[in-house]
């Protein structure tokens, strides 16, 4: 069965969006520029990231799109965290999950116009892909866009912290460790990231609450285009939106005024403006 039958995948940005992060990009005084694309689970950031990277090429330049999801931690790596500070950290995506030496090895390589191989993890799999099935890329890159869910979002306030927010900090955090950690992660480890982003797009939703339903239709999306292979049921789905909850709601919060554009989106992930 082919992923039309599934829930909609998200349609290409229009090409005056596309052609604007492009050009914002390439104005930036750096040789190999970063284009950061922040956005919700389930958003758009990969289909965007894609089509700014073949209208790249269209112009005869050479680009690449690396996720932060691709830099997650391994499995043995991510149960050796939840053994030794806190179960939760066995699921990968808050902050703390991430092998973010690989990341700075990643971009270092990018700016040095060296060749490279871009790391690839497998979601349904839930593993870092081996380094022999990564892309490899013989010629520098003009452009890197790099997208990911909560890039340039900064920590809370310790104080923020107190009061579970939902069902999994309520049952499986209620005295604050994990997200204590994964905040304190946040605050220490990623800012040097986020400063290697010469420009940074956030695709803004309505609220939160479309987070659920568009992850779901990515994890349709995800089985379709690999029918023998099980992802996420929608119980297991809801449940582990619930990791990513509080720092959305703190990129929600924070990044309209820290990204350099805001694509606009509706409940429909259709573009309403540019900011």
């Amino acid at each position: 069965m082919v992923a039309a039958a599934y829930m909609p995948q998200v349609k290409g940005f229009p090409e005056t969006v596309v052609e604007q992060a492009l050009d914002d990009a390439l104005g930036s005084s750096t040789a190999v520029p970063v284009l950061a694309i922040s956005g919700l689970q389930g958003s758009g950031k990969s289909t965007l990231a894609a089509q700014v990277v073949a209208r790249a090429q269209a112009r005869g330049l050479n680009a690449a799109t690396l996720s932060i999801d691709d830099v997650y931690l391994t499995r043995a790596q991510r149960q050796r965290l939840a053994r030794q500070v806190h179960p939760l950290l066995i699921t990968r995506g808050p902050p703390g999950t991430h092998d973010l030496p690989l990341a700075h090895a990643v971009l270092d390589a990018v700016a040095a116009r060296q060749p490279l191989a871009l790391p690839r993890f497998d979601k349904l799999a839930d593993e870092r892909l081996p380094e022999a099935q990564w892309p490899h890329l013989e010629k520098p890159l003009d452009l890197l866009v790099f997208e990911g869910w909560f890039l340039g979002t900064p920590a809370q306030d310790e104080a923020e912290l107190d009061t579970p927010l939902n069902a999994l900090e309520r049952e499986a955090d209620g005295d604050g460790r994990w997200r204590r950690w994964c905040n304190q992660a946040l605050a220490r480890d990623y800012p040097a990231l986020w400063q290697r982003c010469d420009r940074l797009w956030f695709l803004q939703p309505p609220d939160f609450s479309v987070v659920p339903r568009w992850r779901w239709q990515q994890e349709q999306n995800l089985q379709a285009a690999q029918p023998g292979r099980h992802g996420m049921s929608r119980p297991q789905l809801e449940r582990f939106v619930q990791y990513y909850e509080r720092v959305s709601r703190q990129a929600l919060r924070a990044l309209p005024a820290i990204a350099d554009r805001m694509v606009v989106l509706d409940a429909q992930r259709q573009v309403l403006g540019l900011r």
